[in-house]
């Protein structure tokens, strides 16, 4: 048996996509939305997997609210990437199956090792 928890948190960039032609190659910003999916095979006494507000509060440390993402990663920050460092990010405290990143109402990429 397996429980899939789902957690959202939101936070507000800047990035501009290098060798992209496009407006999107120039400074522009979102408040994006992250959905993050772990899966838990075993409930404690209190019929509760990994409390939901754990999840939270490692998902709140690790996004980079109100920064210009070009300067804190190495990669060209699109969401695809964004997908995959905070799936990586998270996965070193919690089974992480994926993880979607929002940059607007209608688009989103998401990161998973099952595909």
């Amino acid at each position: 048996m397996t429980w899939i928890l789902k957690v959202k948190d939101r936070f507000q960039a800047a990035h501009f996509l290098r060798e992209y032609k496009g407006k999107c190659e120039k400074i522009h910003g979102h408040t994006f939305q992250v959905e993050v999916q772990v899966a838990v095979r075993e409930l404690g006494t209190t019929g509760i997997g990994i409390d939901f507000s754990d999840i939270k509060k490692k998902l709140s440390e690790i996004l980079p609210d109100h920064t210009l993402l070009n300067d804190i990663y190495t990669f060209n920050p699109s969401a695809e990437n964004l997908a995959r460092q905070f799936f990586y990010d998270l996965k070193k405290f919690f089974p992480v199956l994926e993880v979607t990143v929002w940059e607007s109402e209608d688009a989103s990429a998401t990161y998973t090792e099952n595909s």
